[in-house]
Order: C-alpha cells, then sequence, then structure tokens
C-alpha cells in the first residue's frame, strides 16, 4: 500500500461509519475510492475521509443523498483550483451559502425537539418517587 492511502477498515475506524455505508456512498457516487490495491482493496485519501465526514455530518440534519451530492459537487469546483468566470463562482457560493442557511435551521429545529424531549423526560422523573 503506498503512503497516503487507507484501507476501508481504518476509514471506517476515522469516520465512524460501518464498511456497508461507505460501500453504500461508494455505490451512489459520493465517495469513490481514490485508487486500488494490487488486490482490488479500496483505497483511500485525507480527501476521501474529509469527503466522508461532510456526509456524516450531513446525515443526522436529515439531508437527502441527492443534497449531499448538489453540495459536494459545488465544493469540489470550488476547491478545484481552476480559475472561475465570475458568474459561476457567485452561483457555487450562493448553493453552498444555501446549504450553510438550511443546516443551521436544521440545527434551531433539532434544538427544539430536544428541548421539548427534555421536558417529557422531567414530567416523567416528576410522578416517579424519589430514591431512598
Amino acid at each position: 500500500m503506498s503512503s497516503g492511502h487507507m484501507q476501508i477498515g481504518e476509514v471506517a475506524a476515522r469516520t465512524e461509519l460501518s464498511l456497508r455505508t461507505i460501500r453504500h456512498y461508494e455505490e451512489t457516487g459520493l465517495v469513490i475510492p481514490s485508487a486500488r490495491s494490487q488486490g482490488g482493496f479500496r483505497l483511500y485519501t485525507e480527501a476521501d475521509v474529509s469527503r466522508l465526514m461532510v456526509i456524516r455530518r450531513m446525515k443526522p440534519l436529515g439531508f437527502s443523498l441527492d443534497e449531499m451530492r448538489d453540495l459536494l459537487e459545488a465544493t469540489d469546483r470550488l476547491d478545484s483550483g481552476a480559475e472561475l468566470p465570475t458568474a459561476e463562482r457567485g452561483e457555487l457560493l450562493d448553493r453552498v451559502r444555501g446549504f450553510e442557511q438550511a443546516a443551521q435551521q436544521r440545527v434551531a429545529d433539532l434544538r427544539t425537539q430536544l428541548a421539548r424531549a427534555e421536558e417529557f423526560a422531567a414530567t416523567l422523573r416528576e410522578r416517579l418517587p424519589s430514591p431512598r
């Protein structure tokens, strides 16, 4: 294995994603291994791990695979190092900004749900006799 490459097991440990999940993201085209070993094992780079971490952070916020793909395509284009026309760069930044705003709203919604769940747990706790 060349330096800088990791096998799927190490990537799974680092990202806290299952092997099955990583393979699913490969099948859907979200993360393609950067290389394959002579034996055919998937090999990943730090960039692949970073990409998986973006996906992992989007998942609990309820973003769909298509939305994940859209964001990753926009950030890939912005990070490509290519000189982008001003209009295209602006459109890509607007897409990323839209995802940031959606993420902030979803985080706020989750905080509200958590507060309600904590209130419910507290009302149940109040109904129980105190431990002696």
